[in-house]
C-alpha cells in the first residue's frame, strides 16, 4: 500500500530531491511552492509519470493562518500524511547592528511557526487515524555551529532541533516519530556534476565536495522507514564533515564569501 507524503517548498532544490526519491519508492506526494510555478509543475509531471500521484499548492507559509490550511488540503487530497517533511524555508544572514525587524517577524513565520503549524495538524491526522507516522524537519549545520551575521537564521534553525527533541516525546506513545535532517553545504542548483560540487567553499569541505538534493532525500527516506523505527528525537548531520574541524588552525575564513551562503531549503 502506497504511503504519503508532504513537503513544505518541494518545487525545487531539497525539496525537490526529497519528493524525486520519495516517489521513487513508492510515495504519493503533495508538497508546497512559493513562487515557482513552472518548477511545481515539472515535478508534478516527473511523479506522476512513475505512476504516483502528486499534488501541489501555492502556499505562503509565513502566513499564521496558512500553514493549517494548506496541510488540510494535503490530507484530504492524498487521503491522509503519513509523512511530514517540513523544508521551505529562506536563507538570510544578518549582521545585528542592522537587524530588520520586519525580517525577523518574516524568517519566525516561515522558518519556525510554520513548521510547528503544519506538524500540529499532520500529527493530528496520523493520531486520528492510527498510524505510525514521521514527522522530518530540514534544519541545518547552522542549527549547531555558530557563524557571524547568522544570529536570525541560525537562532531558528536551532530552536526547530530543539523543538523536533519535546515533540519526539510528546507523539512517542501515538508512536510518532520526529526527526531533524542537518544538512550542511549543498547544491541546490545546477546538475550537481562532479566539477560543480567540488568549486569554491568546497575545498572547505572535509570529503571535498557539496551534497545533493537526493542526498538529502536518501537520508529522509532512510528516517522514514521501517529499518528506523527506532530512532526519534535525532538531529542526523549531512555535510561531509563540514563542521567537525572548527576554525582551521592558521587560517582565517571570515567574513565567509557571500557565494557561500548555505540553502538548505526554498520557497
Amino acid at each position: 500500500m502506497a504511503k504519503n507524503v508532504f513537503i513544505t517548498g518541494g518545487s525545487r532544490g531539497i525539496g525537490a530531491g526529497i519528493a524525486q526519491v520519495l516517489s521513487d519508492s513508492g510515495y504519493d506526494v503533495a508538497f508546497t511552492y512559493n513562487e515557482m510555478a513552472e518548477s511545481a509543475e515539472t515535478l508534478k509531471k516527473e511523479i506522476e509519470a512513475k505512476g504516483r500521484r502528486c499534488f501541489y499548492y501555492q502556499a505562503s507559509l509565513q502566513n499564521a493562518d496558512v500553514p493549517q490550511k494548506v496541510t488540510e488540503q494535503a490530507i484530504q487530497d492524498l487521503g491522509g500524511i503519513d509523512l511530514l517533511v517540513c523544508n521551505a524555508g529562506l536563507t538570510r544572514h544578518n549582521d545585528i547592528l542592522n537587524m530588520d525587524p520586519a525580517l525577523i517577524d518574516f524568517l519566525f513565520g516561515l522558518n519556525f511557526r510554520s513548521y510547528l503549524l503544519c506538524s500540529k495538524t499532520a500529527a493530528n491526522d496520523m493520531v486520528a487515524r492510527g498510524v505510525k507516522g514521521n514527522i522530518i524537519f530540514i534544519s541545518s549545520t547552522r542549527g549547531i555551529r555558530a557563524y557571524p551575521e547568522d544570529t536570525l537564521y541560525g537562532a531558528l534553525k536551532a530552536a526547530l532541533n530543539r523543538a523536533a527533541e519535546s515533540m519526539a516525546l510528546n507523539l512517542a506513545k501515538y508512536h510518532i516519530r520526529v526527526n531533524c535532517v542537518a544538512p550542511g553545504a549543498t547544491a541546490v542548483r545546477g546538475d550537481y556534476n562532479p566539477e560543480e560540487l567540488t568549486k569554491g567553499f568546497a575545498s572547505h569541505i572535509p570529503l571535498g565536495r557539496r551534497g545533493t538534493p537526493r542526498e538529502v532525500g536518501y537520508l529522509v527516506h532512510y528516517i522514514a522507514s521501517d529499518e528506523a523505527d527506532y530512532m526519534t528525537g535525532n538531529v542526523i548531520k549531512l555535510d561531509g564533515g563540514l563542521i567537525l574541524p572548527g576554525m582551521p588552525e592558521g587560517g582565517n575564513l571570515w567574513p565567509l564569501p557571500k557565494t557561500s551562503a548555505i540553502t538548505q531549503s526554498a520557497l
